[in-house]
C-alpha cells in the first residue's frame, strides 16, 4: 500500500487516527469500570479483583512485541483495524456472563475476555503512536505537539470513559451497557474503514524479523524502565486501592447507597483520567520550549520523575495516621492525587515525546512496541501490588508501594542522561 495519500494530507490522516483511538479509549474506559464496580458489588475481594485484570496487562507486554512486528509486515492501518475488532469480541462475549456461574469461573472468564481487550488496546495504541511520528512534519516543535495533542485527548476521552462505564452501570446494568458499547463501536469501526484515507504508513522492508524485538538503542530500553516503574507508580493505587476505599467510604451498603457510590467513584476516576489528560496535551506549553533538543527533554524528564517520589509517601503516611476511613483523609487523598496525576502528565507526556524523538523511522513500530511493552509491565506489576498491598496493608501500604515505584521511576530516569 503506497504511502502516497497519507502524505499528502497528513492533517486528515492524524485526525482519522485520533478519532479511531479516540473512540476505542472511551469503550476501553468504560469497560474498567464496568468490570471494576460490579464485580466489587458482587462481593469480590481486592485480590479477585486484580486478578480480573492480570490477564489485560500479561496481553499487553506480549502483544506491544508482535504488534510492532506486524504493523511493520501488514501496515498501521491493519493493526489500527484488527484493535477495534477485536475490542468488539471482547465485549460481546462479556455479555455472555452468566449470574449463576461460580466465583472461580466467573474469574477465569472475564480474566480470559479481558486478555482479549488488552491485546485489543495495545494494537491500537501503537498504531495510533507509531502514526503519529510517520506523520508529522519535520518543522520544530511539531512532533511534540502532535504526541502531547494524541496522548492528552485521548487519557481525557479514557477518563470521560471512566465516568460513562460507572453510569451505564447504575442506569442500564451490566448486560445491557455491555452490548450498546459493543454496537457503537461496531459502527465506528465502520466509519474509520470508510474514511481513514489510504496509504496510512508503517509497513517496513519484507524481511523485518521477530528477532528484532529489543531495541538497539540504550536510551530507548532505559526510558521503557522508567515507563515501567513510572506506570506501575499510579496502578498500585488506581487498580484496585483507591476505587474499593471510595467504595467503602461513600456507600451505606444499600442498593441506592451502592448506585450513588458508582457514580461518585466512576466520577472521580474521571475527572483524574480527564485532568490528567489535559495536562499532558498543555505539557509542551508547561514546560515552555518548542523543538527542545533531546538533552534538555532528558532533564526535564529526571526532574519531574523526582518531582513525583514524595507525594504517594505523604499520602501513605497520612493514610496510616488516619488507622482507618476518615473524613479528612478522603479529602486529603482527592487533593493528593490530583498533584499525583499533575506530576505523573508531565512525566508521561515527556516520555511520549522521548521515544518518538529516540525511535528511528526505519524501525520506530519496533522502538514503540518494546516502549509500551515495558508500560504494560508496569500496570502488571502495578495491578498485582495494588490487590495484595490491599489486602495485607490496606490503602497504606499501596501508597507506600507506589513511592517505591516512583523512586525507582526516578532512578532509571537519572541514567538517561548518561545514554
Amino acid at each position: 500500500m503506497s504511502d502516497a495519500a497519507a502524505s499528502a494530507n497528513p492533517l486528515r490522516a492524524y485526525g482519522a487516527v485520533t478519532a479511531a483511538y479516540w473512540a476505542f479509549m472511551l469503550s476501553d474506559g468504560a469497560l474498567r469500570m464496568l468490570v471494576l464496580l460490579h464485580f466489587n458489588g458482587l462481593g469480590f475481594s481486592p485480590v479477585q479483583l486484580a486478578w480480573l485484570f492480570l490477564l489485560y496487562e500479561v496481553a499487553g507486554i506480549v502483544t506491544n512485541l508482535g504488534a510492532g512486528w506486524l504493523a511493520a509486515r501488514f501496515g498501521l492501518a491493519a493493526t489500527l483495524y484488527g484493535g477495534l475488532s477485536l475490542q468488539i469480541a471482547a465485549l460481546v462475549a462479556l455479555a455472555q456472563l452468566d449470574p449463576a456461574w461460580s466465583v472461580a469461573a466467573s474469574v477465569a472468564f472475564v480474566m480470559a475476555v479481558q486478555g482479549v481487550s488488552g491485546v485489543a488496546k495495545d494494537l491500537a495504541k501503537m498504531s495510533s503512536k507509531s502514526a503519529v511520528k510517520l506523520l508529522a512534519p519535520t518543522e520544530d516543535g511539531v512532533l511534540f505537539r502532535w504526541v502531547a495533542a494524541l496522548t492528552g485527548s485521548k487519557n481525557a476521552v479514557k477518563g470521560l470513559g471512566f465516568f460513562l462505564g460507572a453510569a451505564l452501570l447504575g442506569l442500564a446494568g451490566f448486560k445491557a451497557a455491555v452490548w450498546g458499547m459493543a454496537a457503537v463501536l461496531a459502527v465506528i469501526l465502520i466509519a474509520v474503514v470508510l474514511f481513514l484515507p489510504a496509504g496510512l504508513p508503517g509497513r517496513m522492508k519484507s524481511e523485518e524479523s521477530w528477532s528484532g524485538w529489543r531495541s538497539k538503542d540504550v536510551r530507548v530500553n532505559r526510558l521503557s524502565l522508567a515507563r515501567m516503574f513510572l506506570f506501575g507508580a499510579r496502578d498500585v493505587w488506581f487498580v484496585v486501592g483507591i476505587p474499593v476505599y471510595f467504595q467503602a467510604v461513600l456507600s451505606d451498603g444499600t442498593a441506592e447507597g451502592r448506585r450513588e457510590a458508582f457514580f461518585l467513584v466512576g466520577g472521580f476516576m474521571a475527572l483524574w483520567i480527564i485532568a490528567y489528560g489535559v495536562v499532558q496535551g498543555f505539557a509542551p506549553r508547561l514546560l515552555g520550549r518548542k523543538g527542545q533538543p533531546e538533552a534538555e527533554t532528558v532533564d526535564s524528564a529526571v526532574f519531574w520523575s523526582g518531582l513525583l517520589v514524595p507525594v504517594p509517601f505523604v499520602l501513605a503516611f497520612a493514610a496510616w495516621a488516619a488507622g482507618g476511613t476518615a473524613a479528612w483523609l478522603t479529602w486529603l487523598l482527592v487533593a493528593g492525587l490530583l498533584v499525583f496525576g499533575f506530576i505523573f502528565a508531565v512525566n508521561s507526556s515527556v516520555h511520549s515525546y522521548l521515544i518518538l524523538a529516540f525511535g528511528s523511522a526505519e524501525r520506530i513500530t519496533r522502538d514503540v512496541g518494546f516502549y509500551y511493552m515495558a508500560n504494560a509491565a508496569g500496570r502488571l506489576i502495578g495491578t498485582l501490588l495494588s490487590g495484595i498491598s490491599y489486602q495485607l496493608g490496606g490503602l497504606a501500604l499501596c501508597l507506600a508501594m507506589a513511592g517505591v515505584m516512583a523512586l525507582l521511576s526516578w532512578l532509571a530516569a537519572r541514567r538517561l542522561r548518561g545514554a
